[in-house]
């Protein structure tokens, strides 16, 4: 896109949330975007169920982005995310949790994406919704340009989460990322120290390394240390 055109995107960029009559549209869009594939049950949910937050970017009446999350309590999370607050946390907290997250190829990198991040974390940093303490998602490890786009917007890498998709048959990793929202906190972990040292590492990018290999070297000590810590709680 000429920055005129861009320009005139950002401009004509309308919000709304989706609304049943979307479903073929998002449905088409998410098949583009994702490699794991939706049940029909699952469109139907996201564009009625008022516990959703599905909203929509749309130009010219067309959806060009979406955003899709919602907000569960801490007590009914599976397993592997059950500890992304710190054990002070009543059981009857509340985090957020994004299911996805997309924009059209020829919109992207024009802010979209963020524009709708954005929406979602305002509409949760209300008084109303003042016991959600988290936001939270998950990422194919491969993912690298998700990856990089949910860092510059201050979520944090909490967990390695090996083998949690799979994805035409083959096992996939995924990295568990959080955002902590009115005063939520993480868990100490020994991990932890690890993963800020290498979100510094990636901001000043030593000895002029890509960040990618700064990444996959955190993505590995990740790996160590959650076999680590499964073993001592096994």
């Amino acid at each position: 896109m000429s920055t005129a055109l861009s320009f005139s995107v950002q401009r004509e960029i309308q919000l709304r949330f989706l609304c049943p009559e979307d479903i073929d549209e998002v449905k088409k869009l998410c098949t583009e975007w994702f490699p794991i594939e939706y049940p029909d049950t699952w469109y139907q949910e996201i564009t009625s169920n008022p516990k959703f937050y599905s909203l929509a970017a749309t130009f010219q009446s067309r959806i060009v982005g979406i955003v899709v999350a919602e907000v569960k309590l801490l007590s009914s999370l599976n397993k592997e995310d059950a500890d992304i607050l710190a054990p002070q946390f009543p059981s009857t907290s509340q985090v957020a949790y994004i299911l996805s997250l997309g924009v059209v190829v020829d919109f992207r990198k024009h802010g979209i994406a963020s524009l709708l991040l954005d929406s979602l974390i305002q509409s949760l940093t209300t008084k109303e919704r003042s016991n959600c303490k988290a936001v939270y998602l998950h990422v194919l490890a491969t993912n690298h340009i998700a990856i990089r786009f949910y860092e510059r917007r201050r979520f944090k890498a909490h967990s390695f989460l090996p083998y949690y998709y799979s994805i035409q048959g083959k096992p996939r990793d995924a990295y568990l990322y959080v955002i902590y929202l009115n005063g939520g906190k993480a868990p100490w972990s020994f991990i932890y120290p690890f993963i800020d040292c290498g979100e510094v590492l990636t901001k000043l990018q030593p000895c002029a390394l890509p960040s990618q290999i700064i990444r996959t070297v955190r993505g590995w000590i990740c790996r160590l240390l959650a076999g680590a810590t499964s073993n001592y709680s096994s």
